[in-house]
Parts: structure tokens; sequence; C-alpha cells
């Protein structure tokens, strides 16, 4: 997969009808150069091979089944003792460490599902991301961070709750599948806040360089990678990024402090001509 025009494809339909798990590997490459992405699917395909034995009845058994084979045979579950660990967010890891967050795995029960001939999609509830099979007019959600408990639309207002403090309610609307390209926003953004939050600002920006992949005109997209950027020592790339921002949203609350950091960008570049 050529991930740059996959991106872009993205950018211009948010549902494109591209691989999730092979997107999500190629991604990976930008932390992990030497991933052998092919491998990586080849072993996905073995375990949706292996998964087609679970998957016989009525779709709530052929869901029970999936997270059986998923989070009871095959030990995957969510990382609660360190959840914002980066490598939560990139597929090769979930599968090598057999851990993730709640995207990571929902995306996993998706590229399984799809390999095996059950359709599944991710849900994006405030706070939390789980994951909905489909067949015939029925639906059922599930919640792999959670060992793949079946969930009704009460139970996704009760965890909303739980998760964000806040009330929610769980409307049809609410429901609707991710388009890929939102699911790879939010995977992405995910791992932006793990590297600012570290303070990693090389990595942090090197993610919003592919955020802006997937959204070109976001003009806040191109303020944090100008000022992250400029937080890793880069001032001179950070500028153009800046600039934009600012002309994009010359009245924004914060104009005045990225007007600041863009001057000190300036003066910093100054001192190396």
């Amino acid at each position: 997969m050529d991930l740059d025009r996959a991106l872009d494809q993205l950018a211009d339909d948010a549902t494109a009808p591209l691989d999730v798990a092979e997107l999500a590997l190629c991604l990976a490459r930008d932390e992990y150069a030497n991933l052998d992405v092919e491998a990586y699917l080849s072993e996905l395909t073995g375990m949706a091979h292996e998964a087609k034995s679970y998957l016989r009845g009525s779709l709530e058994a052929r869901v029970f089944g999936l997270c059986r084979y998923l989070f009871h045979e095959m030990g995957f579950r969510g990382n609660v003792q360190d959840y914002y660990d980066p490598r939560n967010s990139y597929l090769n890891e979930v599968l090598d460490r057999r851990t993730g967050l709640p995207i990571t795995l929902s995306l996993l029960a998706m590229a399984i599902g799809r390999r095996a001939g059950l359709l599944i999609a991710g849900i994006g509830l405030p706070g939390h991301f789980v994951a909905m099979a489909s067949a015939n007019g029925q639906q059922i959600l599930f919640d792999p961070f959670h060992g793949g408990r079946q969930l009704t639309p009460t139970d996704c207002e009760n965890l909303v709750r739980q998760v964000t403090g806040m009330p929610f309610q769980a409307t049809p609307e609410h429901l609707q599948p991710v388009p890929l390209r939102m699911l790879l926003i939010r995977l992405l953004t995910n791992l932006k806040g793990v590297y600012l939050q570290q303070e990693d600002f090389v990595r942090a920006a090197r993610v919003m360089e592919r955020l802006r992949q997937l959204s070109p005109h976001d003009a806040m997209q191109r303020r944090d990678l100008g000022t992250s950027l400029f937080h890793a020592g880069q001032p001179g790339r950070a500028i153009d990024h800046l600039s934009a921002y600012l002309t994009a949203s010359p009245n924004s609350p914060d104009a005045e402090a990225v007007r600041q950091l863009l001057n000190r960008a300036y003066k910093r570049v100054g001192r190396w001509n």
C-alpha cells in the first residue's frame, strides 16, 4: 500500500474501501521503520482462519464466538495498567503484546471479523470506542476493551458516564459506524495527545503530519504542528505552519500567543544566518 496515496484518498472520500488493518500497520511504520506489514497481515489472516470455527449460529452466537477467540483463547485485553503507553496505539504492538486501547482492540476485531466473514464496524462513543457487528438487519454492540462484553444502548450511556462524567444519550445517530477516515483521525489524535503529554515533540509532529494529510484544511492542526516543530528544535519548518494558522484564523483567541511564538521562530532562524 502507498500510504500517502491512501491517506489522500481518504481525505477526499472518508469511506474509501481500504483495509483498516493495512492502513494501521503502514502508519506504524513511521515509528517502526523495519515493520513487516505483510507478515502481520498474514498473521491476521491466520487468526481469522482459526476464528471461523467459533463463528457459527446466530449473529449473537457469532459475536460471542469471535470474542471468546480473541479475548479468551488469544488473550487480548485492554491495557488498564498503562493506558497511555504509546504502544497501545500501534497495531503491530497490540498483536505482539496482546493489549491495547479501546480503538485498537476494536480495529483488531474489525480486521479479524472482515477476514472471517463477519461485518464489524467501529462506534466512536465519547471517551470510549466500541464495535458493532451487523447481519441481515440485526446489530450487536460489544466492547473489545472489556473482554468483548455485549452492550445495550443503556450500557453505552452508562459507560460514557463512567468514563467522562458527563450525561450521554445513545441515540441511533450516536451509534452510527465511524467512517474509516474518522477512525484513523481518532487513533492518531490519541497518539498525538500521548506524545504531547510526554513532551516528545518530534514524534508528536510526525503524527500531526499524518493528521494533516487526512484533514488538509484543518487550521488547528497546522497551529499544533507548528508549535511542536518549534519545540522540537525546527523553527524554520514551524514558521510556515504558524503563519498559515494566523492567516486562516487572525482573530482567534490564541492569535496573539501564536504571533509571539512565530516571532520567536523567526528570531531563532535569524541566528543561523
